[in-house]
């Protein structure tokens, strides 16, 4: 039977050549489809992590750039700016004695030989008051002393014989509009009577120096005579048994000091009130000791030497901030810094350092008040602006105009008044930032104030007003360093070796569980790790000190010896133990050595170190011992870097290509000839990276050396004493400083300086990698 064709048409009757011609075409739809998204997808990822790594690198710039932002000022120097000139008439009626700025560079006052205090504004020269100091009539003023600028207390020698002490000050009030109201006065803190010194003889030279209640004043007369008064005043006699704000009473105790000296043109009493400068107008300096005078016994004067060049003379002579350091200026526009010292038994003022100028004489000298900054006025009108602790020179120019005569900086410095022989008052604006930074005070040995010689310091801060910051980073970055190698001593060993084993000895298996657990080190929190490394492992190190040495030298003894031993045993015995667990035996060893360490280190310390291996390395050996030293930071630091270093060091054994063991092995090598010669060079570039990183990471590291060490800036490799790092430091004085200070910006520049050391020995670490992977890349 013959079935006829169908006619119907469509997609039922297409025939299988079309279907699989469309299946084709969508096939390879699909597959143009895929590879373009593919190609798309690696585009984009292209762009994201090439937008990604160059985001990195902005952001470390960034931070570079902002860094050296907060830095750069440190080394800007001063600028002065003129604000105004103007006469002042009482310039013209009367010598000076004394010229100085209140805090707030508001009013001045200019002391005439005449005893009339004139307050004028700075601003503009308007007289604010005038007020004659309490001096006895036909007397006139021989002498002027000056206390401190910060007290305002001074004391005038009189032609009779006698001494007024008054104190020159500013009482401020606000009125309501909220303006400021200052208000200068002369008060006489111990009387407004004369105090008699040499009856009948004018005074010739007098000093004043004040240190808690007591003011001491020295005096000279004419003919050579030497005087001194102590002036005491009970403490809290002004609140507690002064009513009504009377006068306070005080005790005035007159002390010949039984020394005649000629020929004195200035005379100084330090900051300490125990020595008694006397200065010839050609320079020698005699120091009389007032110690033994005060205890009432003879004084005499300890040393006489020359404080300028033969043949110069000495111009200006001024006590920096403190009373410590005595600045000299001289006729050859020189001014050096003077400073007590011992030397062979011998109490003498060596000079620590010297400025020069351009060589003109130095008529004036201005020490500031707040810092260890004093400025310099020559007779042709050049202003240089200076600060001891770093011996530097932030400003020099020539600023007045015709001769001067006299200079005042403002207690903040940042206003200068000087005045001409004309009677023309200048007022400069200051602006000096930072004074006291320089390479030298940064990273050289500095002879500080009340030091034998120069030393690398860190202090920033005291309670003293006239402290002299320290700022050395090289204590710093030595405890940096210091840290980072007692950790690396301890953790690259045990990771580089932890890594070999467990990336080439270790069975998969034990591998699986042993590399996560060490790898979950890395997860503990460095704030723990610093928690109980101060407040338990040092405690139980200084307590165990024999144990922890006994430890670290018969663990390595106990280990070798139970692997020879596992050697020595027959091989039916040691073949039951599969290839890759003989770790597993070694966990009672370790148990065991640690035992017998801690447990016999008592008997050990009583039968040797009279009961105290640590009293024995202290008075012994002359070795410190503090509880929280390098050695508690190199065992808690170097657990912390162990994770870091082991990972990437057993990743590099790990993936070398098993081709080459296999083939190193096959040519007849053994499995230590193979790690060796084939695996440990071509793991060194992996090796010495995981080296690198983990270094970077001791230098980095903050809360473990904050907590488990002294935190004292030392310079000493004991491992018995503490360090402070730059980490530590930063976040130990970072929330105390002053925004913009010098403090802050120098805090700045330690980041700068560990931004550096990272960058640099990661560079380092980069190039040698390098070389190493070229090297054995070969292989």
């Amino acid at each position: 039977m013959i079935t006829p064709q169908s006619t119907r048409s469509g997609p039922e009757l297409a025939s299988p050549d079309g279907d699989r011609t469309t299946q084709l075409g969508s096939l390879l739809t699909a597959n143009v489809f895929r590879r373009k998204l593919r190609y798309f997808i690696d585009q984009l990822a292209r762009i994201l992590i090439g937008a990604g790594g160059i985001g990195v690198i902005v952001a470390i710039l960034m931070i570079f750039i902002y860094l050296m932002y907060e830095v750069l000022p440190l080394f800007k120097g001063a600028e002065v700016f003129q604000l105004n000139e103007y006469q002042l008439l009482q310039a013209r009626d009367s010598g000076l004695l004394h010229l100085a700025v209140e805090e707030q560079s508001t009013i001045a006052m200019r002391l005439g030989d005449d005893g009339q205090a004139v307050f004028f504004n700075v601003a503009d020269g308007q007289t604010v008051s005038s007020i004659q100091v309490e001096i006895p009539e036909r007397t006139r003023i021989t002498h002027f002393a000056l206390n401190t600028e910060d007290s305002g207390l001074f004391a005038l020698g009189l032609s009779d014989g006698r001494a007024v002490v008054a104190r020159y000050q500013y009482e401020t009030a606000y009125a309501q509009d909220g303006s400021r109201i200052i208000t200068p006065e002369i008060e006489y803190p111990y009387g407004e009577q004369a105090l008699p010194l040499f009856p009948g003889i004018g005074v010739h030279k007098v000093a004043i120096r004040s240190r808690g209640d007591t003011v001491l004043l020295a005096a000279v007369d004419t003919a050579g005579n030497t005087l001194l008064v102590r002036i005491s005043q009970p403490r809290n006699l002004m609140s507690a048994f002064n009513p009504g704000g009377a006068q306070p009473s005080f005790q005035i105790e007159e002390i010949p000091l039984g020394e005649r000296v000629l020929n004195v043109d200035q005379l100084f009493i330090d900051g300490d009130q125990r020595w008694l400068y006397f200065v010839t107008n050609t320079g020698r300096i005699s120091l009389l000791d007032l110690r033994p005078a005060l205890a009432g016994q003879q004084s005499r004067i300890e040393e006489e030497f020359l404080l300028v060049e033969p043949g110069r003379n000495p111009t200006d002579i001024a006590f920096l901030l403190g009373g410590i350091s005595l600045l000299v200026a001289d006729d050859s526009g020189k001014v050096s810094q003077w400073m007590l010292g011992t030397v062979d038994g011998r109490v003498l003022l060596q000079n620590v350092r010297s400025f020069e100028s351009d060589g003109f004489p130095i008529i004036a000298l201005a020490p500031e008040q707040r810092r260890k900054n004093f400025i310099a006025m020559d007779s042709s009108g050049q202003i240089g602006i200076y600060n001891t602790t770093a011996h530097r020179e932030v400003f020099f120019d020539r600023l007045v105009e015709g001769r001067p005569t006299a200079m005042a900086i403002a207690p903040r410095g940042d206003t200068l008044v000087t005045e001409s022989d004309n009677g023309n008052i200048t007022v400069w604006d200051v602006h000096n930032e930072h004074p006291e930074v320089s390479w030298s005070a940064l990273w050289g040995k500095v002879r500080y104030e009340n030091y034998s010689e120069p030393e690398y310091i860190w202090q920033s801060s005291a309670a003293s007003n006239d402290f002299e910051p320290k700022y050395s980073l090289m204590p710093l970055a030595f405890g940096t360093l210091k840290a980072a190698f007692y950790a690396m001593l301890l953790a690259m060993p045990l990771a580089i070796c932890g890594a070999i084993f467990t990336g080439y000895f270790m069975v998969p298996v034990m591998r699986r569980k042993v590399k996560p657990l060490i790898e979950l080190m890395a997860a503990l929190p460095t704030v723990v790790l610093g928690f109980l490394a101060g407040l338990w492992l040092a405690p139980f190190v200084e307590n165990n000190l024999l144990g922890i040495f006994s430890l670290m030298v018969m663990m390595p003894l106990g280990i070798l010896l139970a692997s020879f031993a596992w050697v020595q045993l027959p091989q039916h015995i040691r073949h039951r133990v599969p290839d890759g667990w003989e770790a597993m035996l070694l966990v009672p060893v370790v148990i065991i050595v640690t035992y017998v360490c801690f447990a016999f280190s008592t008997t050990i310390e009583t039968l040797l170190f009279d009961g105290s291996i640590r009293t024995w390395i202290t008075v012994d050996l002359g070795i410190t011992y503090d509880q929280r030293n390098a050695l508690i930071v190199g065992l808690a630091m170097g657990f912390a870097v162990i994770p870091t270093i082991f990972s990437i060091a057993e990743d590099a054994i790990f993936t070398v290509p098993k081709h080459l063991t296999y083939g190193s092995l096959a040519l007849g090598a053994t499995p230590w000839q193979t790690l060796y010669r084939v695996i440990l060079p071509t793991a060194s570039p992996g090796i010495f990276s995981a080296s690198m990183i983990g270094f970077g990471r001791a230098v980095g590291e903050t809360m473990i050396v904050l907590m488990a060490t002294g935190n004292t800036p030392i310079m000493d490799i004991n491992i018995f004493e503490g360090m402070r790092t730059l980490a530590a430091n930063i976040a130990v004085e970072v929330p105390e400083s002053e925004v913009d200070s010098t403090h802050y910006r120098i805090l700045f520049l330690a980041a700068l300086v560990l931004f550096l050391f990272t960058f640099i020995f990661n560079t380092m670490a980069e190039i040698i990698r390098q070389r190493l992977r070229d090297k054995y890349s070969t292989i």
